[in-house]
């Protein structure tokens, strides 16, 4: 199996852990009332636990999947966690999936499939210098807390901020998403002792645990005022959007454009996010 083919699998398995973890999860916040401390009584729960892990578990599928092919062709399988979602949202609310729904859920593997062969993303460089870092970094973190400090607004309807605080966290999970691939990549070309001092030195890890961090807490506020199918749709899409362009932007990363390949791309990725926006609702 090819190192693309692997990071792919990789990824599905990503995706379902991803799934899994975000159905627990939104279980429990839901129900802690809004004027209660969230982190306080979540960790408190077993369920929650069980999604934590379940993130966990993606997180270090993803990271897998990372260190074999390049984000372009990672990140958006990671959308593929809206399929799995669908038979584990029937099972936990006791309900059956529709006819319709499954047809999203059709339309939505073929336009991953379509952006894959079509796009052929390419690997790009393995890291890049800090002032190439900085400018995009800088542009994603002040959109993220744009849009966080619209989900504090109480006066706004429970959905609008929920939404708000999905896409703040979608964005500092592509954030960690693309950190993780440099890290990993300095990480392996040393010995031992040299990459325990360059990794405990590296910038770049410390931004990730603190995007990692920051992302988790605001998945939380986005499950709390309203039901999944308000948030889902805002971090599934905006993780991978944010990913991939700051792989492409960063770390030269690319996908083909020109001809028939380029509508095909544009198609896809159009397609995608309508099926996965669809299907997020249930």
């Amino acid at each position: 199996m090819s190192a693309t083919a692997a990071s792919i699998v990789l990824a599905l398995v990503a995706a379902f852990l991803f799934a899994c973890g975000s159905a627990a999860q939104q279980t429990e916040a839901a129900s802690v009332d809004e004027g209660s401390s969230l982190i306080a009584e979540l960790i408190r729960r077993p369920r929650w636990w069980l999604g934590l892990l379940g993130d966990l578990g993606g997180y270090a599928f993803q990271a897998w999947a990372l260190a074999l092919g390049p984000v372009l062709v990672v990140q958006p399988l990671i959308v593929a966690a809206l399929l799995f979602a669908l038979p584990i949202s029937a099972l936990l609310n006791h309900t059956r999936v529709t006819g319709r729904e499954w047809t999203w859920a059709a339309v939505l593997a073929v336009a991953l499939a379509a952006f894959l062969v079509a796009g052929q993303p390419t690997d790009g460089v393995p890291d890049a210098p800090g002032a190439t870092w900085l400018p995009a970094l800088i542009a994603v973190g002040v959109g993220a807390a744009g849009t966080a400090g619209i989900g504090l607004v109480r006066t706004l309807p429970g959905s609008a901020r929920a939404l708000s605080f999905g896409v703040a966290a979608g964005a500092l999970f592509g954030v960690a998403t693309v950190l993780t691939k440099p890290v990993l990549t300095s990480y392996e070309h040393a010995e031992f002792l040299a990459n325990t001092v360059r990794l405990l030195s590296d910038w770049r890890l410390y931004l990730l645990v603190l995007c990692g961090i920051g992302a988790m807490y605001l998945q939380q506020r986005a499950f709390q005022p309203a039901p999944i199918s308000a948030s889902l749709p805002a971090i599934t899409l905006a993780e991978p959007l944010c990913a991939a362009v700051l792989g492409a932007a960063v770390l030269q990363e690319s996908v083909t454009l020109t001809g028939w390949h380029g509508v095909a791309v544009i198609a896809s990725g159009v397609v995608g996010a309508v099926a996965a926006a669809r299907l997020a609702r249930r």
